[in-house]
């Protein structure tokens, strides 16, 4: 008797969503309580991990900024290897895979692979940390375009894709993922492109989440300095049109005491290194 093949499993690309662990969908979470094997990022609420079923492996593949990861490859590999054990496996990341997330990589490792995948969309934390913030992307009176657009571009690649004199123009509503570290060299270049300095800006920590933080200005503001000098830290992103000025009348959740103004803390890193 010829022995039966073993059956390959599948891999479900899930969005996590931005952060509040009850934005998760509906098909997210009964995969998760489904899957044999989860392999979470670092932006993944842990509370999402709750619909994991008992006895599931859980597998942490986060990567911080200038801390040891797992590297894609690895990841990747992880994702074959599981699936090829005949496991069901739930990758979980946050917001939506394939945003800025790195799905399309890990889909197409798995079409090479000939491993049976299925993405599952999550909610944008474009999207959410904007809402939010009571930010609407777009606005029937100021902006009918929105553009999402990568503060961390891959260093290993032969030239860098985003141009600025062009980006800066792309879009009534600019959303800059990732660029806690760079937005202050992203607010430059935007002005030098002709976007106006007192064009309003929003920086969003942690959005979702009830130490969600919010930090408000115009591009003037953070273009003279670097955004060490305002200890903002990631994750952030941040919004960039003239919808943030909205957020004035829609604020709706977040404390009070975690939003700040970028022109004061502007003036405050200023004097310091003055001396002042």
């Amino acid at each position: 008797m010829s022995e039966q093949p073993i059956q390959t499993g599948k891999v479900y690309l899930i969005g996590a969503g931005p952060g509040d662990a009850k934005l998760l969908t509906i098909k997210a979470a009964e995969t998760l309580a489904a899957a044999d094997v989860i392999v979470y990022d670092y932006l993944v609420n842990p509370e999402t991990l709750c619909y994991a079923r008992r006895g599931a492996e859980l597998i942490y593949v986060g990567k911080r900024a200038g801390q040891a990861s797992a590297s894609q490859k690895e990841i990747n590999g992880i994702l074959i290897e599981q699936a090829r054990a005949g496991k069901t496996v739930a990758r979980l990341k946050g917001g939506d895979p394939f945003i800025f997330g790195r799905g399309g990589e890990e889909a197409e490792a798995l079409v090479e692979a000939g491993i049976p995948w299925e993405v599952i969309p999550g909610i944008s934390s474009g999207v959410a940390a904007a809402a939010y913030a009571g930010i609407p992307l777009t606005h029937r009176g100021s902006a009918s375009s929105v553009a999402f657009i990568t503060g961390h571009e891959n260093p290993q690649k032969r030239r860098q894709a985003i141009d600025w004199s062009v980006t800066a123009h792309a879009a009534d509503t600019l959303v800059i993922f990732m660029c806690a570290e760079t937005i202050a060299e992203i607010a430059r270049k935007l002005i030098e492109a002709g976007r106006t300095p007192a064009t309003p800006i929003a920086i969003i920590r942690w959005g979702t989440y009830a130490h969600q933080e919010v930090y408000t200005g115009v591009l003037a503001d953070i273009a003279a300095s670097q955004i060490a000098d305002f200890h903002i830290e990631p994750p952030a992103i941040a919004v960039i049109g003239e919808v943030v000025a909205l957020r004035e009348s829609l604020r709706w959740f977040g404390s009070p005491e975690l939003e700040y103004s970028l022109h004061s803390l502007s003036q405050h890193a200023t004097a310091q290194v003055a001396g002042v």
